[in-house]
């Protein structure tokens, strides 16, 4: 349990700032610091516990997260003023704090769709997938019609048709490392666990053909694919017909398919941040970590993500990684997102966000320290590239950008079948065909968006609440989830604009 107190915490006796714990204004004292404030310091940012000279590291979560950019005397507010990145290497050792968790041997079920391929869906949704951007608005059209018909009243166990349309496919080139990401994107929503079936539509001539995306393997077996293109079937309105009649074949496919009792083994869990305040790396953030090291102990597995927001955290995964070569391939990714940035004009402290700072970060070295707790403390099984089909149990990495549509995107297409997202300041969104479920940082947010967000994380500092009990609450949702209860996001709608392939490369 946190010890919190009236208005700040330490985190770590080694720490030299303090977070406020709610606005204090100038000429109040906050806890662990000795002088007033010589100003107001909002709920959430960081308040110096001792002098800082020009230079020096700032300690947060016993970790540096910058140096100071000028002298920082005791009471005075921490932020962008007056901290900077700094020189950032870190010593990358592997494997040194690999320490396996202990396996629960309590048997937990969901209830979920066993699909042919022996993987596990939480929902039963059809999906129409687009080659290309060129079909993406006939791909709407056919769910357009398909809704307008009211023909699937008739299958009550399909969750609904979700069109998956997105800005690209075409005007790329057809063998670079855009194109691989595109295809391996694609290729893993036409198999993903969620969709019972899919309806693939391309116009005929884009880079990213119809045929190659099913190639000569049997992408799913059991006759749950169709494909089809616009130039082939006849234009717009002979597909939107050829395409309806092919959906009420497939609805009879999909409605066969019942919940059944599924171990909690086979649920793969997505874990993002996005809107992040200074509350992220103290409440939802751990809390996740022990939903995640829950779930891994289950046999179960979980995905971090955003290698952009690890950065600067990244030393502590390559210890907790279960090999040499798996904590090289994260710093391999890490190393190929400085020379990215780098090509193409930014930098990878382009980061905290105008919103993440006015939430108390002002760093990417604090905020992927907080991001990083996401993944809890099991080992690092694995690295995996974007969209890239995870193969193995327990705690993964998938590299992606920070973007939350394009990393969850990527999440998705690597297999996760339930999606959980922290945010401080409020980010809104879901995931079709996955449900998200959203938790709050702060008790002030989620009092007031509380339509939105799915469990209140707040209480970890307002009620002490524990980390251990938050992570519990948040596992049992995630089952409750994954067995058909409604996340926030999909009572609302969500899903259907979130679709965002990473676009690598030229367009052309």
């Amino acid at each position: 349990m946190l010890q919190t107190y009236a208005n700040s915490i330490l985190l770590n006796p080694g720490d030299n700032v303090v977070v406020a714990l709610q606005d204090i204004e100038a000429g109040a004292n906050a806890a662990f610091v000795d002088t007033p404030l010589p100003g107001q310091v909002l709920r959430g940012h960081k308040i110096a516990r001792q002098p800082i000279a020009a230079g020096e590291n700032v300690i947060r979560y016993g970790q540096i997260i910058g140096q100071a950019k000028a002298d920082i005397h005791p009471g005075e507010h921490v932020h962008v003023h007056n901290l900077g990145m700094g020189d950032h290497s870190q010593d990358y050792q592997h494997g040194q704090a690999c320490v396996p968790l202990d396996p629960v041997s309590e048997e937990r079920t969901f209830l979920g769709y066993r699909r042919t391929t022996g993987k596990a869906g939480t929902r039963n949704y059809i999906g129409i997938l687009t080659s290309v951007n060129c079909s993406g608005s006939v791909a709407r059209f056919i769910a357009e019609a398909a809704e307008k018909s009211g023909f699937l009243r008739d299958y009550p166990n399909v969750d609904g048709i979700v069109p998956i349309v997105h800005g690209t496919g075409c005007g790329m080139s057809g063998k670079d490392e855009g194109y691989a990401t595109l295809f391996r994107t694609l290729s893993g929503y036409a198999q993903h666990p969620n969709f019972a079936a899919i309806l693939l539509i391309g116009l005929g001539c884009e880079v990213m053909q119809v045929a190659d995306l099913i190639g000569e393997r049997k992408m799913r077996p059991g006759g749950d694919l169709r494909y089809m293109t616009i130039q082939q079937t006849g234009g717009t309105r002979k597909t939107i017909e050829a395409g309806l009649a092919e959906l009420k074949e497939l609805a009879e496919i999909a409605n066969k398919a019942e919940r059944t009792p599924v171990p909690i083994s086979e649920i793969t869990v997505g874990m993002q941040c996005g809107g992040s305040d200074g509350y992220s790396g103290i409440t939802a953030n751990p809390a996740l970590g022990m939903a995640s090291d829950l779930l891994v102990r289950h046999g179960g597995t979980t995905i971090l993500s955003e290698t952009s927001e690890i950065y600067g955290a990244e030393h502590l995964l390559t210890r907790r990684a279960v090999s040499v070569d798996v904590g090289k391939k994260l710093i391999e990714r890490v190393r190929w997102w400085e020379d990215y940035t780098a090509r193409n004009g930014g930098e990878m402290d382009n980061n905290p966000s105008p919103g993440n700072k006015r939430g108390g970060l002002t760093t990417i070295l604090e905020k992927s320290l907080g991001a990083a707790a996401k993944g809890g403390s099991a080992p690092l099984v694995d690295v995996y590239k974007f969209g890239e089909p995870v193969d193995k149990k327990g705690f993964v990495f998938m590299d992606s950008p920070g973007f939350d549509p394009c990393s969850v995107t990527g999440q998705i297409a690597s297999g996760a079948n339930i999606i959980v997202f922290t945010t401080g300041r409020g980010s809104v969104s879901g995931y079709m065909p996955t449900p998200c479920i959203k938790l709050a940082t702060n008790s002030e947010m989620y009092g007031r968006m509380s339509e939105d967000m799915d469990i209140n994380c707040g209480d970890v500092i307002s009620e002490n609440i524990s980390l251990e009990a938050k992570g519990r609450e948040i596992f049992e949702k995630i089952i409750s989830v994954a067995s058909g209860g409604h996340s926030k996001s999909e009572q609302l709608g969500f899903g259907g604009v979130e679709f965002v392939p990473w676009q690598i490369g030229a367009v052309m």
